[in-house]
């Protein structure tokens, strides 16, 4: 009895400071690492930060810190920590193989939150699929399409093509091209565009609107028409207009040609 008394002793004498300041370390060390990641976040939030990229950071952070705790506190316990350090270097590079193409992704969504080529409400063309974003996510962004789908594109993908926002300005320019025959009268067809353009409220004065002959094509004379717009309003102007046009040219008789061959025989003399 005396010797299991004096070998607690013993273990009590060499291990007890040790097990001491394991403890102090481990609780002085979540302590800290509590007070860093609500700096951090607390940060994040101040420069205007998403807050999916806030959390995710925050508990990556908070990760980290523990995992240095954890470390220091098996040294002070007297633990080899060199070995450990290995395996989770090792652990690390072979999770690091296994979600190669995640953690691509969650890079790409780094720089899409950080720099914001567009953000949520945005009509954007992204990945080979045109949308509304509805969420920008750590690995994915989540667009709406015209039809209702419901469209997840790898951030990966976003930033691997262009990325075209129709979202980015307060206006937008109308791009309409309208042919005549060439039999037809030029200047009338001109004037009836320019009043068509005229009429319509939605059509911005400044930029001024564009009404030009823009070409002399093979089976009619092409009118461009340009005019500037609110961006909410490109597509009510882009489909009213092709109606207007052909209503008032219909009225005018200015014909509206479609792509024809001539063909010419010639009969062989004998």
């Amino acid at each position: 009895m005396e010797g299991l008394t004096e070998k607690l002793t013993e273990w009590a004498y060499y291990y007890g400071p040790k097990v001491f300041a394991a403890l102090a370390i481990f609780i002085i060390g979540r302590i800290v690492v509590g007070i860093t990641t609500g700096v951090v976040r607390r940060m994040m939030r101040k420069g205007g930060m998403d807050e999916t990229l806030t959390k995710f950071v925050g508990s990556l952070t908070k990760f980290a810190l523990l995992t240095i705790v954890l470390i220091a506190a098996l040294g002070a316990l007297g633990i080899q920590t060199a070995s450990f350090i290995a395996i989770l270097g090792a652990a690390g590079l072979a999770v690091g193989l296994a979600l190669q193409g995640s953690l691509s992704n969650f890079a790409a969504g780094v720089l899409v939150i950080v720099f914001r080529p567009f953000k949520a409400g945005d009509f954007i063309e992204a990945g080979g699929v045109k949308g509304t974003v509805v969420e920008v996510q750590v690995f994915n962004t989540v667009l709406k399409t015209p039809d209702n789908r419901k469209v997840i594109i790898p951030n990966n993908a976003i930033t691997a093509s262009n990325i075209t926002n129709f979202s980015a300005h307060a206006t937008r320019r109308v791009d309409m091209t309208f042919g005549i025959g060439y039999g037809d009268d030029i200047k009338k067809a001109k004037e009836t565009l320019d009043a068509l353009v005229a009429e319509d409220s939605r059509i911005l004065k400044d930029p001024a609107p564009m009404v030009a002959v823009s070409e002399l094509a093979d089976s009619s004379v092409n009118f461009v028409v340009r005019p500037w717009v609110k961006r909410e309003d490109y597509w009510g102007v882009f489909s009213g207009f092709q109606e207007k046009v052909k209503t008032a040219f219909d009225a005018q008789g200015i014909s509206i040609p479609f792509p024809q061959t001539d063909v010419h025989l010639f009969k062989e003399s004998a």
